[in-house]
């Protein structure tokens, strides 16, 4: 699993990694039964203090998504792509909450609202909706 951290971004690192996992795992990349990388493997690849990665592995656990297997590592749980699709959407919908307030805040009707949303999907996706 790769993971792309955004040392300087408003998300903290350890939120980030929890969502890259939930990501991963809500879209199949991450299978059931597989091991996510150590604390001290995690934190190496990230240039960040193992704590951080800690964190982040115990909101994890706490989430179901992982368990630990002594001596091996972290598992994923097979509780986990429907508690990961769950929060997925969770966590996508507080995101385009906020934005969707700036854009309120900022004196945006919902129609230019809408047409930036639909213009953003376009270019994501690829295609017109």
């Amino acid at each position: 699993m790769l993971f792309s951290i955004h040392a300087d971004g408003p998300v903290p690192i350890y939120e980030q990694i929890v969502a890259q996992v939930i990501y991963g795992v809500a879209a199949g990349a991450v299978k059931v039964g597989s091991f996510i990388p150590s604390v001290r493997e995690l934190a190496e690849q990230l240039l960040v203090h193992p704590n951080t990665v800690a964190r982040a592995y115990q909101d994890l656990e706490r989430l179901g998504v992982v368990t630990p297997r002594r001596g091996r590592g972290m598992e994923v749980t097979s509780q986990a792509p429907t508690a990961c699709r769950s929060k997925r959407r969770d966590l996508v919908r507080r995101r385009i909450r906020d934005a969707l307030r700036e854009a309120a805040a900022s004196a945006l009707t919902p129609d230019e609202i809408r047409n930036l949303v639909d213009e953003e999907l376009t270019a994501v996706n690829g295609k017109r909706r």
